[in-house]
């Protein structure tokens, strides 16, 4: 295990931190001026700790080899949002009135994995300052920390491409070989193009510009903090809620996919399996849901582009695991909450800021599934599976189904550790809690739905949700090793 190199890159991920810390105390002192003489001293404790800690770390590492193997790759991942999760919990636990440090993880732990959830019923008790924070890491966590520094650090070398790999859950033939820096680097440059123009466009459509900009953050990071008890519902605008659509759509889409479209490769997005069934599912959802509305099975909503929005809001919002919301839609029928769970599961595509499963599993599974139960009935037959025309070995279909296997396993054993924690708990908020943060959601139902929050939980409830949080947005392994010995020993 080389320390060294983990501890220099512990050390960026940390720096990322504290200048979030800066730019949101910037915010709130100079554009508001609402930060009294104890705010500014809070503030400037969370700053000192960071930057003091960066520099630990920094000095730890000054003597890294610049080799970076799957180990050191992994630990760093995991080590890296826990940290940044731990050290994003200081503002909230030292501004807010009542606070506890497991409530600032919570939350911190939400913004950094884009879930959304939020422990904080009232958030008029907010200064902008800390609101704009809450935004912010959402924005960071969108694409990744560690996919920030990727392209920074050129002396990784070939480095780079076990570290990205591993944080993102695209496939390897989304990679261009010998080439993630710059690969990396496009994908950044059209997250901020796509940043801009979001905020550009909802600020021209009336939002104020701290408005536009913090409901940017939470929109393309499909993380779902907004700076409103009532969510995005308080903005009825048609057109905002449309755009705010459009935004979450595409953050939920392969990043990879989006920069040929933005290269003048159209044909990308029609050829592609997983955004075709992505696209196609919130097309079908959508479509299912405002039928459910118009013909007032969801309690008499009868304007046709008032229930198709609602539907396409909520679908979408499930899907890429935003977490906003414009309407209650726990007063919709039973069968529009098994719809929304159903949404959760599947999540957005791979190598998008979209939590889940990821779309692209779940066709793989599918299609295994299709294939073995052809077999059972012609034992002989030898069919390849196909994703964008090239076959998946039986490697990669092993992996993602094992992977699928452990993703029930752990939302089993959380279902199971919330209900014995939370045993005086409905079961329906039991469960759609476990599913909420795991999947990245934020919102579930009943006492965890849209208008409620997961403040009335026990500290250590709260803690295990945020492990599940941090779980799902690294793709479980990188978390998980974390506990195996054998990872930690110098030489393995």
């Amino acid at each position: 295990m080389n320390y060294p190199i983990i501890a220099k890159l512990l050390s960026v991920i940390i720096s990322t931190v504290a200048l979030a810390f800066i730019a949101s105390f910037f915010v709130g002192e100079v554009f508001y001026g609402e930060v009294d003489d104890a705010a500014r001293e809070e503030w400037l404790i969370s700053i000192a700790i960071a930057l003091i800690l960066s520099i630990i770390m920094a000095f730890l590492g000054r003597a890294a080899r610049p080799k970076m193997f799957r180990k050191e790759a992994l630990a760093t991942i995991g080590l890296g949002w826990i940290l940044a999760s731990l050290l994003g919990a200081i503002p909230y636990y030292l501004i807010l009135p009542d606070s506890t440090f497991a409530d600032g993880v919570f939350e911190s732990a939400s913004g950094f994995t884009t879930t959304g959830a939020s422990v904080y019923g009232d958030l008029s008790i907010f200064p902008r300052g800390l609101l704009f924070w809450r935004c912010l890491s959402q924005w960071i966590g969108g694409l990744g920390v560690v996919v920030f520094f990727v392209a920074i650090l050129s002396f990784l070398g070939a480095g780079a491409k076990i570290l990205y790999s591993h944080e993102s859950s695209g496939t390897s033939t989304d990679i261009e070989s010998g080439r993630i820096q710059q690969g990396v680097l496009q994908i950044l440059y059209l997250y901020l193009a796509l940043s801009a123009a979001c905020a550009l466009i909802l600020r021209a459509l009336g939002m104020s510009w701290y408005d536009a900009v913090c409901h940017m953050f939470a929109t393309l990071s499909t993380g779902g903090f907004g700076v409103y008890n009532s969510s995005l519902g308080a903005f009825p605008s048609p057109a905002i809620q449309w755009t705010v659509i459009v935004f979450m759509a595409l953050g939920g889409t392969s990043f990879f996919v989006l920069l040929r479209v933005m290269q003048g490769r159209f044909r990308a997005l029609f050829t592609n399996t997983e955004v075709i069934a992505y696209y196609s599912i919130i097309g079908i959802s959508t479509l299912m849901l405002t039928l459910m509305l118009m013909t007032e099975l969801g309690h008499g909503a009868t304007d046709w582009e008032a229930s198709l929005r609602a539907a396409a809001f909520q679908t979408v919002s499930i899907m890429t695991t935003t977490g906003f919301s414009t309407v209650d839609y726990q007063q919709w029928l039973p069968v529009g909450h098994m719809l929304l769970l159903f949404l959760m599961v599947i999540g957005g595509c791979s190598g998008s800021t979209g939590g889940g499963a990821k779309v692209v599993r779940i066709v793989v599974a599918f299609k295994v599934c299709r294939l073995q139960i052809e077999k059972a009935y012609r034992t002989r037959v030898v069919r390849p599976l196909h994703i964008n025309g090239k076959v998946l070995d039986k490697d990669d279909q092993d992996s993602i189904v094992t992977w699928l296997l452990l993703l029930f396993l752990v939302l089993t054993g959380g279902i199971m550790i919330v209900a014995l924690l939370e045993h005086s708990l409905g079961f329906t908020a039991q469960v759609t809690s476990v599913f909420a943060c795991l999947f990245n959601i934020g919102p579930g139902l009943a006492e965890v739905g849209p208008t409620q929050n997961y403040g009335f939980l026990r500290e250590p409830t709260k803690l295990v949700l945020s492990l599940l949080m941090i779980l799902g947005r690294l793709e479980l392994y990188a978390v998980l090793v974390l506990f195996s010995p054998a990872l930690w020993k110098r030489f393995s």
